[in-house]
C-alpha cells in the first residue's frame, strides 16, 4: 500500500492497530517515524484536534492540523470538518502526565509535508493515482489525493456523459482513480473521464435488440438523452412528462460507430432509487499519455493529451 494514500485507508489495517495497542508500541512508532491514522473526536475551541487513541490522549495542535493553517492559506474549516473522520499523523512527543496517563502530541502537517515532497511533487501529467471523494460542489468533486491533501475534479472532467451535479456520479468517501491533467505552480488539476472507456469499449457492452436500463440525463425538444454507462449515452424520441434523473428501460434500436450514436426507444420511465452500478475502469495502468474517445470510423476527434 502507498503510505501516502488518501486518509481512511490505513485506519483499519493490522499494522496501524498494532502501532497503537499500548504506549510502548506508540513510542516505537514515534521513533520509526511511522504514519498512523485515528479518528478525530473533538475540535476544541482553539481548533486543536483531539484524536481517539487507545493508549493515550492524542492531540494535534492547531498549527499541526494541516499544511497552510499557520500562514492562513488553509482555513480553520479544514480542521473543523475532520471531526468524526480519520486523519493521518506522526507522533512528535509522548508526555506522562501527573495523573499517570500519557498525552501524545501529534502532527498531521508533518505527514502532509512529507507526502508533498516524496509523492505529490513527483507527479506528472498522465499519472494515475488513487483518490477519495471528500465533498461535492456544483462545479466539481473535491478529492483527497494523499494524506488529506485536496484537489478538484471539475464536473466536465468526471465523465463523457453530462451530469447535473457530481453527486450523479460520486458519493462522499468513495474511493476512485484520477488522472493528473496538469501541474503548475504547486497546484494539481485532475481528470477522471478518460478511465471510463472509449465509445467502442462502452458500446461493446451492449447489443442491438437488447432492452437495458438507463438514466435520463437531458431532455431536449428533439429527444431525450439517456445514459447507458458513464461514457455512453443514447438518444430517444421526445416523450412527455420526463425529467432529468428518472430511470428508464430502453430498447437499443441501433449502435452506429461511424457517428458515435446510440438510437433508443423508451419502454418505460419511472422514479425511485435503484442500486447504482460501481464505476467500471477500463484502464488499470498507472500512466496514460494520450486517450482517444472517438471511433476510427468517425470524422470527429475527441481526445485528451497529457504532457
Amino acid at each position: 500500500m502507498n503510505i501516502y494514500s488518501p486518509e481512511g485507508n490505513l485506519i483499519g489495517t493490522p499494522e496501524n492497530t498494532a502501532a497503537m495497542k499500548n504506549i510502548y508500541a506508540l513510542q516505537e512508532a514515534m521513533l520509526q517515524g511511522k504514519i498512523l491514522e485515528a479518528r478525530v473526536k473533538v475540535c476544541d475551541n482553539e481548533h486543536n484536534l483531539i484524536v481517539d487513541l487507545p493508549c493515550a490522549r492524542g492531540i494535534i495542535p492547531r498549527a499541526e492540523g494541516a499544511v497552510g493553517i499557520e500562514d492562513g492559506s488553509t482555513k480553520d474549516i479544514a480542521l473543523i470538518t475532520k471531526v468524526n473522520k480519520p486523519v493521518c499523523f506522526k507522533v512528535m512527543k509522548i508526555v506522562k502526565e501527573q495523573d499517570g496517563f500519557f498525552t501524545a502530541i501529534l502532527s498531521r502537517r508533518a505527514v502532509q509535508e512529507e507526502c508533498m515532497e516524496n509523492f505529490i511533487s513527483q507527479l506528472r501529467p498522465g499519472d494515475i493515482i488513487p483518490a477519495k471523494v471528500t465533498h461535492l460542489e456544483q462545479f466539481g468533486a473535491f478529492v483527497d489525493i494523499g494524506c488529506g491533501i485536496p484537489s478538484l475534479v471539475p464536473i466536465d472532467s468526471i465523465s463523457i456523459s453530462r451530469i447535473s451535479h457530481p453527486s450523479d456520479r460520486f458519493s462522499p468517501y468513495q474511493d476512485i482513480r484520477v488522472i493528473i491533467k496538469s501541474v503548475s505552480g504547486g497546484r494539481i488539476w485532475l481528470s477522471h473521464k478518460e478511465l471510463l472507456g472509449t465509445w467502442e469499449e462502452n458500446a461493446a457492452l451492449f447489443s442491438y435488440g437488447e432492452t437495458v436500463s438507463g438514466i435520463v440525463r437531458s431532455v431536449e425538444d428533439y429527444g431525450v438523452f439517456i445514459e447507458l454507462a458513464p461514457n455512453l449515452a443514447g438518444l430517444a424520441e421526445p416523450k412527455d412528462n420526463i425529467h432529468i434523473g428518472q430511470h428508464a428501460s430502453v430498447y437499443i434500436k441501433a449502435l452506429i460507430p461511424e457517428k458515435m450514436k446510440v438510437k433508443l426507444i423508451i419502454v418505460d420511465i419511472f422514479d425511485g432509487m435503484t442500486d447504482e452500478k460501481p464505476l467500471k475502469y477500463f484502464y488499470g495502468g498507472d500512466h496514460i499519455s494520450r486517450w482517444i474517445y472517438s471511433t476510427p470510423q468517425s470524422g470527429k476527434l475527441i481526445e485528451s493529451v497529457f504532457e
